[in-house]
């Protein structure tokens, strides 16, 4: 058994590791290019540093965090080597990087809190992010971990939403919940969690319409399915989970900043990594915003979506992988 749980580990840490070349190609193949003969961080170091995580996305006010804390431990170490320099930067990117209230483990197996059940699960974010895909990808995951699914396709706004869930459900093997184009929302979610009880379901999905013109359309409707599906299951959603494109870079932070004011955003899915070299989104919005990162998107396969470790994130970006235990 431990054999079969090394080699599993193994092949997800290579899929992250092809999954972020683009990112370690372009923005931290720079840093490794600014290391290079460096002795000492002084201000022309700081500055191209700086310059380096900005153009990679990590967003201005991480950003400055990160090259504060440097300075800071560069004045107590006079002299550094490049494994010096690479290791503080491990640390303090590892540090902003807010942790999820499960543990890895826990969320690598795809458990379920024992009290909340069914587990509901409502899905946000703008369309083109990669969302209903996300919903699939978790569906398959849930399942495989031997949890009764049922989706909820309650983007009843974009046309060919519903049937693409639809082929996602068939896909995963799960039943879905779904009414015609323009219908109620909360009336999908309300059949949606209805059934799932009925039936003895583990875990619900509910997709939502990924619109942002009108914010205050938004926010009703968010607010109106959640008080319908609180009717059905006191508590839910129990998690909100804002899906974002990651090689969208800045528009990302705007998407975050829009639907955490809209709703309470819990988790974050960040999808497309595998093409794009501004994986550093990651870091920036995880930290500017105080949200965990639960799953990163590293592919088109409905294997392809990892439960987010941060340290074998980090560990990949900075070529360090021996320090994993492999």
């Amino acid at each position: 058994m431990a054999f079969f749980d090394l080699f599993s580990r193994k092949k997800k840490q290579e899929t992250l590791d092809q999954g972020l070349e683009k990112t370690k190609e372009g923005f931290f193949g720079k840093l490794k290019r600014a290391f290079v003969g460096r002795r000492t961080i002084d201000d022309d170091f700081l500055d191209e540093l700086e310059e380096i995580f900005i153009t990679g996305d990590v967003g201005a006010e991480t950003t400055l965090k990160i090259i504060d804390r440097i300075q800071a431990r560069a004045q107590r170490d006079k002299y550094v080597s490049e494994d010096e320099l690479n290791e503080m930067l491990c640390e303090e990117i590892s540090s902003l990087l807010v942790e999820n209230k499960a543990s890895t483990a826990e969320l690598r197996d795809f458990a379920i809190p024992a009290d909340k059940h069914p587990y509901v699960i409502m899905v946000v974010g703008v369309n083109g992010v990669g969302k209903t895909t996300t919903i699939g990808k978790l569906a398959y995951q849930y399942k495989a971990a031997g949890h009764k699914v049922m989706l909820g396709a309650a983007d009843t706004f974009r046309a060919a939403a519903i049937e693409q869930l639809d082929e996602w459900a068939r896909r995963a093997d799960v039943p879905i919940v779904k009414q015609q184009l323009g219908s109620d929302a909360a009336a999908v979610a309300f059949d949606t969690l209805s059934s799932a009880v009925a039936q003895g379901c583990d875990v619900v999905i509910i997709d939502t319409a990924g619109r942002l013109h009108n914010k205050k359309g938004l926010m009703d409707e968010l607010s109106k399915i959640k008080r319908v599906m609180e009717r059905v299951v006191p508590g839910a959603p129990h998690e909100v989970l804002l899906v974002l494109d990651g090689s969208t870079g800045q528009n990302a932070f705007e998407q975050a900043r829009q639907f955490s004011a809209a709703t309470q955003v819990t988790d974050l899915a960040i999808t497309k990594l595998d093409g794009t070299a501004k994986g550093g989104v990651v870091i920036g919005i995880s930290d500017m915003f105080r949200i965990p990162v639960k799953y990163i998107g590293l592919g088109e396969k409905i294997t392809d979506l990892q439960v987010f470790d941060k340290r074998a994130f980090v560990e990949s970006l900075f070529g360090r992988k021996e320090a994993a235990g492999e």
